[in-house]
């Protein structure tokens, strides 16, 4: 009975992976695109190159296209989506 106990409370919350990226589309009812982009050196000349990569994340806060969000990973809510917004940093100059 101890050893689950112990168990129990050597198990800790993962800390929830956040990314930073700017809205690509909100035409999705409560779904936003965002594209997050990285910087990573290329294996042969050194160079640093840009990458991106494209996320659904749920939208509960309103954001609109052009807007710079920070997303943190979730549980999976549909086949693509397994992020949500959890802050707006900076709105799109419209």
């Amino acid at each position: 009975m101890s050893a689950t106990k112990n168990q129990e409370i050597q198990v800790d919350k993962k800390q929830a992976r956040t990314l930073q990226g700017r809205v690509t589309s909100n035409k999705m009812d409560k779904t936003v695109t965002v594209l997050v982009e990285r910087q990573v050196q290329h294996w042969l000349l050194g160079k640093i190159i840009r990458r991106s990569t494209k996320l659904h994340a749920q939208d509960d806060l309103g954001a609109n296209e052009g807007d710079l969000v920070r997303i943190a990973e979730c549980r999976p809510l549909s086949k693509t989506k397994h992020h949500r917004v959890v802050e707006i940093i900076t709105r799109a100059n419209v």
